[in-house]
Order: C-alpha cells, then sequence, then structure tokens
C-alpha cells in the first residue's frame, strides 16, 4: 500500500513514515499543500494535515475530492467538533486528532481503503496462488490444496485471505486481530495462534503461514 503523507512537520513526518514502513506500506512525503492532487497516481490513502504552510488542508482535500476517489485521512491537531465536521464534508473518509497512536492509524488507514472496494486491477486478480498449490479465492471465500476444497471456519479464512491479500508482505499481530476480531483482549495473541495453527494443520501446508518473530505473520509459498 502506498501512502502520500501531507505533512509540514519534520519531526511529526520522521517519526510517522518508519513506523508505516513496519507495517508494510511506502510513503511519498509532501511539505506543502498546492500541487497535491498532482502526485495522486499510484497512491491508496491521502493523510492530510490541516496546518499547512501554504493552503489550508480543508481546501486541499476538497481539491483532492474533485479529481480523484483516493481515501483521504485527515490528521491534524484541530480537535474542535466543528474543525471534524468541516473536515468530513470536505470529502474527508476519517479524521484523526494528534496526538494518536501509531497502531490505530494504521488500522484506520486498512480500514478505508477497505471501504473503498477492490480497484479493477484488483477485481481481476482475486485469486492467491502458491507454488505448493494452494489457491485462495477472496472473492468467493474457498480456499482449495491441490484442486480439493477445505473447508475453513469463518475466521480462519480472514485469516487467510488478509495474509494472501498482502502478497508476502508482513501483517503484524494488532493489525491481524484488529480486522479479523475488531477489537483487542489481554488473550488474542494466544487466539490468533491457535487459528494460525489449525489452518496450517488443515491446509497440509506447516511453511505456508510463516512467523516473522516479534511482528506477526506472512504468507510463504
Amino acid at each position: 500500500m502506498h501512502i502520500l503523507l501531507v505533512e509540514d512537520d519534520d519531526r511529526v513526518a520522521a517519526a510517522l513514515r518508519p513506523a508505516l514502513h513496519r507495517h508494510g506500506m511506502t510513503t511519498t512525503r509532501l511539505e506543502h499543500g498546492r500541487g497535491a492532487v498532482d502526485h495522486l497516481a499510484g497512491v491508496d490513502v491521502v493523510l492530510l494535515d490541516l496546518g499547512l504552510p501554504d493552503a489550508d488542508g480543508v481546501d486541499v482535500c476538497r481539491a483532492i475530492r474533485q479529481t480523484s476517489d483516493v481515501p483521504v485521512i485527515v490528521v491534524t491537531a484541530r480537535g474542535d467538533v466543528e474543525d471534524r465536521i468541516v473536515g468530513l464534508h470536505s470529502g474527508a473518509d476519517d479524521y484523526v486528532v494528534k496526538p494518536y497512536d501509531v497502531g490505530e492509524l494504521v488500522a484506520r488507514i486498512h480500514a478505508v481503503q477497505r471501504r473503498r472496494g477492490p480497484s479493477e486491477g484488483e477485481q481481476a486478480d482475486r485469486v492467491v496462488t502458491t507454488e505448493d498449490g494452494v489457491a485462495i479465492d477472496l472473492g468467493r471465500h474457498t480456499v482449495t490444496v491441490d484442486g480439493a476444497e477445505v473447508t475453513l471456519t469463518r475466521k480462519e479464512f480472514q485469516v487467510l485471505a488478509l495474509l494472501a491479500a498482502a502478497r508476502g508482505t508482513v501483517c503484524t499481530r494488532t493489525r491481524i486481530v484488529a480486522e479479523v476480531w475488531g477489537r483487542s483482549w489481554p488473550g488474542a495473541n494466544r487466539t490468533l495462534d491457535v487459528h494460525v495453527a489449525t489452518l496450517r494443520t488443515k491446509l497440509g501446508r506447516p511453511e505456508l503461514v510463516q512467523t516473522v518473530r516479534g511482528v506477526g505473520y506472512r504468507l510463504g509459498g
């Protein structure tokens, strides 16, 4: 996933960009609002500050929305209700107030992209296949191994589909739990580990779901 970060504060950008990279995202940073619409090609989500030196972020958001349906998340220190309302009415898909938790921001990034739905290219490539005979149909919610369908529970498939959609990129435990279960709790990591173990057994491919120590899981094969 590629993120366009429109942020003039060097300290904020210096802290946020490595965090996004650790979650498998690439970034392009702009320090000014004017011209942001010229950098939307290949962008999956825009993170937009409102307090820019050359333009009000609300006007930038409106300009983006006039030319593109790319998801926009306003990330700003303006936390008043009126500011939130104006930001959302300008075309933003979400509104996050600084300071924020990076894990929550990443979850919101995935959420707005998920609501957007697959692009035409993604719709044409909804089946992920591995070299060892596993086919994961993200549209039909089915999994086959060497042509034979394997029955998975809803949560098992959601975990596998999330890893498959990441195309080999590491998915953090926090992200998997947030997207599959919608919440976290003290035993969440153990529950996730059990689901992964069951997936490996049912698919008969122990190396398909690979553990990345201290981070999460990725799809191998």
